[in-house]
């Protein structure tokens, strides 16, 4: 199975009404003039940003959508009712794709954020609009428009503030069921998180979003497992928390930081670069006496110089200390944003 992070999907904006043609017919009135009203227009497309949703997976179902055509003209002057606009529901951080020219059309970043995609049809002329005083009795119409059509590449890239890093099987979504109300399916192999699951951690009156996205593993830069389909998801996160086993029933832990490294390096040297905190899970496995030798054995092969963890997300050892610094550096970052802009 694979995450549908991106998706194609043809949208058919409705036909405008046909213009009416009709005469006026009422008794005493044999001769009347031409009454014909216009056609209504067609519905137009919209792509809004909801609540709820993090995944294009229902996409992989419905492909095509189609809005409502406008209805034709009537006699009497009336105007045909326009089709209903149709707004079809995607997750925030959706990027909007001509299929067809590659020309990037929207970037649904907000809540309730709506882009026009296909606009309806215009409705087409009666006879009455071609009334003059030369042609008392125009028999000509107009028939409505169609509407546009067109073929869309839908890519979604999480929004969040943290996002979660690491190998298969390191802990993540027990790490964000730990931390927050999420609940991504855990268990014990490869490739268990399908689906990015965001989460909502709240801490001491404020909050901040995690991310947790599918294991990485080897060759993931180029497309090796579940490819790089994921690595964009990190992209627009503030912070990397890079979980890793400190116990991997295969490997070696230093190895498996490295490995994650080298993936990142290879698909954006500037999201290696971005501010990543190593986190050691699973630290319950061991010993208490032998905790603090191993953990420091890793950080000694790695000669890491950033900010380090040691937790247990199942047994939630460590998570809130994890989470408090986490509040305080993005309060931190806030803060000088503001005063950049205060500045600029």
């Amino acid at each position: 199975m694979k995450f549908v992070d991106e998706a194609t999907i043809e949208i058919i904006a409705g036909k405008g009404g046909n213009g009416c043609l009709s005469f006026r017919r009422e008794k005493y009135i044999p001769d009347g003039g031409p009454d014909g009203g216009n056609g209504g227009y067609g519905g137009s497309i919209y792509l809004v940003a909801a609540a709820g949703l993090n995944t294009l997976v229902d996409f992989r179902y419905q492909r095509i959508f189609r809005a409502e055509n406008g209805r034709g003209g009537a006699g009497n002057q009336c105007t045909g009712r326009g089709g209903d606009d149709l707004y079809i529901k995607v997750p925030v951080g959706t990027l909007v794709y001509d299929a067809e020219t590659e020309e990037k059309l929207g970037d649904l970043v907000t809540l309730q954020q709506t882009l026009l995609v296909a606009p309806g049809g215009q409705g087409g002329l009666g006879n009455l609009h071609f009334k003059s005083s030369t042609n008392r009795a125009p028999r000509q119409t107009i028939p409505g428009q169609l509407g546009e059509t067109r073929h869309l590449r839908l890519e979604l890239q999480l929004l969040a503030d943290v996002g979660l890093l690491g190998l298969p099987n390191a802990g993540k979504s027990t790490f964000i069921r730990a931390v927050s109300a999420a609940r991504p399916k855990v268990a014990d192999y490869p490739f268990t998180t399908l689906h990015p699951h965001l989460g909502v951690v709240n801490f001491d009156d404020n909050s901040f979003v995690i991310a947790d996205i599918p294991g990485l593993i080897e060759g993931a830069a180029e497309g090796v497992g579940l490819g790089i389909h994921f690595l964009k998801h990190l992209s627009r996160t503030r912070l990397l928390l890079h979980l890793v086993d400190v116990m991997p029933p295969e490997g070696e832990p230093v190895k498996d930081v490295q490995t994650i490294v080298h993936e990142l390096e290879k698909y954006n040297p500037d999201l290696a670069r971005r501010e990543r905190w190593l986190v050691l899970n699973k630290i319950d496995v061991l010993p208490p006496e032998e905790q603090a030798q191993h953990c420091q054995a890793i950080l000694d092969q790695l000669e890491w110089s950033g900010p380090v963890f040691i937790i247990s997300a199942l047994t939630s050892q460590g998570c809130r200390e994890v989470c408090n610094q986490i509040m305080q550096y993005l309060e931190q970052l806030s803060k000088s944003s503001v005063a950049e802009a205060i500045t600029n």
